[in-house]
């Protein structure tokens, strides 16, 4: 697909105990990249049966993007988002990045 001059985009979806730290998602970013692949966005877990192990809070996504954010390239930085039943399409989660 690239050397066909596709652009491609990851979504991924933030684990604890798997992705929850921003060195791990600081080398998947710069590992994608190197592949030709886009960090695009990064899905907090919808709340299913059986995965509540894997849950990450939205202040704890929010923080990790943060200083996800000191580590790499804006360009490497996924969207963090969410997946809202009924919704057309992603909601951003707004990192807070301003004081008020």
């Amino acid at each position: 697909l690239k050397r066909a001059g596709v652009t491609l985009l990851n979504q991924s979806v933030l684990l604890r105990g798997i992705n929850d730290n921003a060195q791990t998602l600081a080398t998947l970013s710069n590992a994608l990249f190197d592949a030709g692949i886009l960090p695009y966005y990064l899905h907090v877990l919808d709340k299913v049966q059986g995965a509540a192990h894997f849950f990450v809070s939205d202040d704890e996504a929010r923080q990790l993007v943060r200083a996800l954010l000191s580590q790499v390239s804006g360009y490497l930085v996924p969207k963090l988002a969410r997946e809202i039943g009924g919704e057309p399409s992603k909601t951003a989660l707004d990192l807070q990045l301003r004081q008020e």
